[in-house]
């Protein structure tokens, strides 16, 4: 079985600092609206976060032409990018979203699709040749069971022996990324806030304040060494 893979779906740099230093963390995806919430020219923002990635870590950036033939011509920019190592082209699930996915796999152009909202329209894209599925699990909970059926998703990749990874993306909390881990999820991407919101329990720093105080009381000092 693959490892797990921990995505950050953010351009904040520091945000990805931080989570690098605590985190074992195989890349960073990025969209349209996370660019231009950076506040940066998207070529800036997007070599900022390569410049902190190491060049094993994935970089996913989305298209965002929307016709076949402008998706294809961005989609092989992308690809150059960082010299063509780990580095994939999110294209959304339209018609020509998906035509450009079979055109890129033919092209050897890694992709990511993504905008998924149904299990069926993944399973369509992972045929046509993406590495990676990107369902919208929590935007999905709005049409029905958002979870179960990236669930179901991954159960339809398996019965049918894809290669294809699930990369689930828009969570609303650490549940839903808890429950998809549990049913056996590739990889997920989650903002820098909800990834620290997983290992970030109010419990574990009461209990390490309890110990500190009893060895200190004890000892008169604060650490093991004398």
């Amino acid at each position: 079985m693959d490892k797990f893979e921990l995505i950050l779906d953010t351009a904040d740099v520091e945000g990805i600092k931080q989570c690098l230093d605590i985190l074992d963390v195989q890349g960073v995806t990025t969209n349209p609206t996370i660019i231009t919430k950076s506040g940066k020219q998207p070529e800036r923002a997007i070599q900022d976060i390569i410049d902190v990635l190491d060049e094993d870590q994935k970089l996913f950036v989305q298209v965002v032409a929307t016709g076949y033939d402008d998706i294809m011509e961005e989609a092989r920019h992308i690809a150059s990018l960082r010299g063509g190592k780990n580095v994939y082209a999110k294209v959304p699930v339209t018609h020509a979203g998906l035509k450009a996915i079979k055109r890129c796999h033919v092209e050897g152009i890694k992709t990511l699709a993504t905008a998924i909202y149904s299990a069926d329209a993944a399973f369509m894209a992972a045929h046509n040749g993406a590495d990676y599925l990107a369902p919208y699990v929590n935007r999905m909970c709005n049409y029905g069971d958002g979870v179960e059926q990236v669930c179901d998703l991954i159960d339809m990749l398996a019965v049918q022996g894809s290669t294809t990874k699930v990369l689930a993306a828009s969570f609303k909390n650490a549940d839903q990324v808890h429950r998809l881990v549990l049913n056996g999820i590739q990889a997920v991407t989650i903002p820098v806030d909800v990834a620290l919101g997983m290992v970030g329990h109010p419990g574990t720093a009461i209990a390490v304040d309890e110990f500190s105080a009893n060895w200190k009381a004890a000892y008169g000092r604060d650490t093991l060494l004398a």
